[in-house]
């Protein structure tokens, strides 16, 4: 062999000697291992896999009307592929059922119902914080600082009275708590029990901050306890018995009477408390304990999204909605007419019991 030939050999083993060099983890350190030198791993091995899907069947409890609890969770099997199954009752029955449960927790999500039974389940250990990505979204006014629930809807405490009612008894409707003392509404009057339904609580917070104390507050209550005809569970429940004339006015929240009259019961008249009203913030959690955490906290998610709030106008529930970017229903109430009271949360979730206790007492004894 001759030496040109030789030399030529030897220019290429050398070559192959320096790059094994560089590709071995001799002192050489690569963008995706840091300082350790190790080879990357394979394309193929840097992608990461997605997350997988949460198996088993996730349980919601819901406390707004059927049809939009019904929607809400058919929507959110089909965009994210999670089973499950909803329990539609009002709020107070809600947190009496997870507290009942609290040891064995048979749903994973509480969705929906004024935002001061959550405080209360809150300072009651039976929610687990989640602050969701989705969050950042939604004012701070409607979310708890620490995660334990997100406003999802908001909505005012407004009468709904029957036309042919009020004119045959030379009434307008009612502008004023006051309003509800006229003689010729005794036994006319029909709204939820505070202590089943969050609706008849936001009332009564409601009152007592109009009438500026509780002694004061309560003094009303008692005064208009002979007016009611009738306590019923749900606080929807009074727009539809005035509706179809089985009472004269009634007090629920205003997107529960916007859906009334778009269903068809002309005979409704709404109307607000000039002298001030309440609003519920309606809202999500996850149930502490709970056993489908991660299909729990993708609902959470989803039901904070634009989509997931979008949900309601569908099927005729009006509440105004907290994202941001999500577009609220036509018909909702432009709140900012409305003379609000200045509704604390924490205080009304604080109280809770205690004024529900009072009531019992004291008024519907």
């Amino acid at each position: 062999m001759n030496k040109s030939l030789l030399g030529k050999m030897a220019a290429v083993v050398l070559a192959a000697t320096v790059f094994a060099g560089c590709s071995s983890n001799g002192g050489t350190t690569n963008a995706g291992t840091g300082s350790t030198g190790k080879t990357d791993p394979s394309p193929t091995a840097q992608q990461s896999e997605p997350p997988a899907k949460p198996q088993g069947k996730l349980t919601v409890y819901i406390g707004f009307q059927e049809d939009h609890a019904v929607k809400a969770i058919e929507q959110f099997k089909k965009d994210t592929g999670i089973d499950a199954e909803m329990i539609r009752m009002s709020a107070g029955e809600i947190l009496a059922k997870v507290r009942a449960e609290k040891d064995n927790p048979q749903a994973s999500v509480w969705y929906g119902g004024p935002a001061d039974t959550f405080v209360q389940a809150t300072k009651e250990n039976l929610l687990q914080p989640y602050v969701s990505p989705v969050a950042e979204k939604i004012d701070a006014k409607y979310k708890d600082p620490n995660g334990y629930w997100t406003g999802v809807y908001v909505g005012a405490v407004g009468f709904a009275s029957n036309k042919e009612f009020l004119k045959k008894k030379g009434l307008e409707a009612p502008t004023k708590w006051e309003d509800l003392l006229d003689p010729k509404l005794k036994g006319e009057i029909v709204m939820a029990s505070p202590a089943s339904s969050g609706t008849a609580y936001t009332a009564i917070y409601s009152i007592l901050k109009v009438f500026g104390d509780e002694e004061k507050g309560f003094d009303y209550l008692k005064k208009l306890h002979p007016q009611v005809q009738q306590y019923t569970t749900s606080g929807a429940a009074p727009g539809r018995m005035v509706g179809m004339g089985e009472a004269g006015v009634g007090v629920l929240f205003a997107h529960d009477i916007i859906k009334y009259q778009e269903e068809g019961f002309d005979s409704l008249v709404m109307s607000f408390p000039e002298d001030g009203t309440g609003y519920e913030t309606g809202s999500i959690a996850i149930i502490n304990n709970a056993k489908n955490i991660d299909a729990a906290k993708a609902f959470v998610d989803w039901a904070l999204s634009p989509k997931g709030q979008e949900i309601g106008k569908t099927v005729g529930s009006f509440q105004n909605i907290t994202n941001v970017d999500a577009v609220g229903p036509e018909q909702a109430v432009d709140m900012s007419k409305l003379n609000l009271i200045d509704y604390n949360i924490e205080e009304a979730g604080s109280q809770r019991q205690h004024i529900i206790d009072k009531w019992n007492s004291d008024v519907s004894k």
